[in-house]
């Protein structure tokens, strides 16, 4: 979603808005940009979910993306009273740098004062809207696309190589690099300040984990209040739910349920394919809430359909696989007449639902064993010479690897850039022209600035980043604006994520117990069954599917063969990939296949 570009330079500012325009099936057209050579601007204007705005008051100026929310009184009345973009500009005058930390939800804004060449770029806290910028001699080029950054001619659309590492690596091009060389995005909770010539970025907010006082009773009733309001703010007239059947898409229709005191619609996809379908759980909670369900079940046509949106439709290449029934999931709610709808992503991350932080709890033991114990018996057995190969001792071995392997860097012990040696994955000229290491590097760098010293804290802290503001909140959020639906986030509500973060750690994962709190505070919502159940998501059968739909095994053929040319990958470990992909490990394999044939679509699309 394009929706401000603009620069400030020797010569003021200049700006162009995105107006983003509606047609009669509920896409969106190509954006057409308003373009002024001068310091002008244009009057406030909206996009079909009323979020763009742009406001001026004398010398400043204002653009703003989302729907902020102000916790400083004055600043909500202005905002009722003359939008949103004005009170923001008193709030600048009023706070000036520190105005950011008025603000709460999803929001990407910018203040500019051409006369003093003073720009200040700030985004929310999850990273649920986004923030481009590059700097060229004295001037700032920002907008909410990389890719339009990228369109100024002082910047330009050279690619950056380690950013195609990146990718790969990832799946997705995780800020603060963009897929541009020069041309980089800011981080949730980050702000850029711009004054003559000199950029610096910083935090204005980072997230607190300092365990709050009460016991389960009180928290539980915070809990549950946040909640509702959470819910109550995020509704609307026309608003539907995703429901997975998840703990937390049936904890947001669950709850929303009870705002409304009746009824909601949800959608959810299925598929046909073994070990892929989850829509028994989703029927679970909708017969439990008494929802207006509606089903779809995707066909290996759909993800043919859905690879070209894909690739025109984020600005960076993007390789989530889920994307494709986001999408197809929202495309049936706007037909069905919804403008927007509930997501419950976000849970996981704040409340401790993924099995990883359970699972290492069994590596981190193994760190506290005496050191003599560990070298001089342990480790000595499990690497004895040709029995380390074969059951017991081989998954030992496994174990005393990954063990040995400190956090954050053992979460990618299965990264297929590290299950292979880099030169028989890459051509040489693309290794010679990025650092390996750097991947690496920024998980530590974010993983190691937690508030807070627990892995478990650290790793909920490192999927703030990586799994939701890169990921997970890109492909919904991408996806659900190519259908033409609005969606909103009630477990990512600024005070629901400071509230989770203040739980004690046990109250997250107790043992080998993923999210205790979450679901022993819920036991009167949820059914029983899914509280149970394992994590499972909208994952793709795609490596499967590849094998048996010859439209899109040759689709995939056709992109990886084109791929080829482009001389970062070596041709015989793409061969290699589609041969084991033919096997038994279609699924794993797939994944790979997937990333590198969105890569090469969205490149072709460029």
């Amino acid at each position: 979603m394009d929706g401000i570009f603009g620069w400030l330079g020797d010569h003021g500012a200049h700006q162009e808005l995105v107006r983003h325009m509606a047609e009669a099936d509920g896409a969106f057209s190509r954006p057409q940009l308003q373009s002024h050579s001068t310091p002008q601007f244009g009057a406030a204007a909206q996009s079909r979910f009323g979020k763009a705005e742009v406001y001026v008051d004398g010398p400043l100026v204002v653009a703003v993306m989302g729907r902020p929310r102000f916790t400083d009184a004055t600043l909500a009345a202005a905002a009722r009273e003359r939008g949103v973009g004005a009170a923001i500009a008193q709030g600048w005058t009023r706070f000036g740098e520190q105005l950011p930390l008025a603000l709460q939800g999803n929001f990407a804004i910018v203040v500019l004062e051409p006369a003093r060449r003073r720009a200040c770029l700030a985004l929310d806290r999850s990273g649920m809207e986004r923030l481009c910028f590059a700097q060229h001699g004295g001037q700032l080029v920002f907008a909410t696309s990389a890719r339009k950054v990228a369109s100024h001619p002082d910047v330009g659309r050279a690619i950056d190589p380690q950013a195609v590492y990146d990718y790969l690596y990832f799946h997705t091009i995780p800020a603060p690099r963009s897929l541009y060389r020069g041309v980089r995005k800011l981080l949730p909770g980050q702000m850029a300040i711009f004054r003559d010539g000199q950029l610096d970025t910083r935090f204005y907010w980072q997230a607190d984990y300092t365990p709050g006082d009460g016991g389960f009773e009180a928290r539980r009733a915070e809990f549950r209040s946040i909640l509702d309001q959470a819910v109550r703010d995020a509704d609307a007239p026309a608003t539907a739910a995703f429901l997975s059947g998840g703990t937390d898409s049936s904890t947001v229709v669950g709850a929303l349920t009870a705002a409304r005191n009746g009824p909601v619609d949800t959608f959810s996809i299925g598929f046909d394919v073994d070990g892929f379908d989850e829509m028994e759980y989703a029927r679970c909670a909708a017969a439990r809430y008494a929802s207006r369900a509606h089903e779809y079940y995707l066909k290996p046509a759909d993800i043919v359909a859905a690879i070209p949106v894909i690739a025109r439709e984020y600005d960076e290449p993007f390789g989530n696989d889920s994307a494709v029934p986001t999408y197809f999931c929202a495309k049936i709610a706007r037909e069905a007449g919804f403008e927007r709808m509930l997501a419950g992503d976000g849970g996981d991350e704040i409340f401790g639902g993924n099995a990883r932080y359970a699972r290492q709890r069994l590596f981190e033991f193994y760190r506290h064993v005496p050191a003599p114990l560990r070298r001089g018996l342990i480790e000595p057995l499990a690497r004895l010479p040709g029995l380390s190969r074969r059951a017991p001792l081989s998954k030992l071995r496994s174990y005393v690897d990954q063990a040995n392997t400190g956090l954050p860097l053992r979460l990618e012990s299965y990264n297929f850039l590290h299950r292979t040696p880099l030169d028989a994955i890459f051509e040489r000229d693309f290794i010679d022209a990025v650092d390996p290491s750097t991947a690496d590097a920024a998980l530590v760098e974010v993983y190691e600035r937690t508030a807070s010293d627990h892995y478990i804290n650290r790793m909920m802290h490192l999927d703030l980043k990586f799994t939701l503001a890169d990921n997970d909140l890109r492909k919904v959020g991408t996806m659900t604006e190519a259908a033409g639906v609005e969606v909103r986030y009630p477990l990512l509500d600024d005070r629901m994520v400071a509230f989770a973060n203040r739980l004690p750690v046990d109250y997250k994962v107790r043992g080998q117990k993923l999210r205790w709190f979450f679901k022993e505070a819920l036991t009167d919502l949820l059914p029983e069954k899914i509280i149970h159940k394992t994590k499972h998501g909208f994952g793709l059968p795609f490596g499967v599917w590849a094998t048996q739909y010859a439209p899109l095994g040759e689709l995939v053929g056709d992109s990886l063969s084109d791929f080829k040319k482009r001389g970062w990958i070596r041709p015989a470990y793409l061969d290699h990939m589609l041969a084991m992909q033919r096997g038994p490990h279609a699924s794993y394999y797939g994944i790979m296949i997937w990333v590198t044939m969105m890569l090469e679509r969205w490149l072709a699309e460029a």
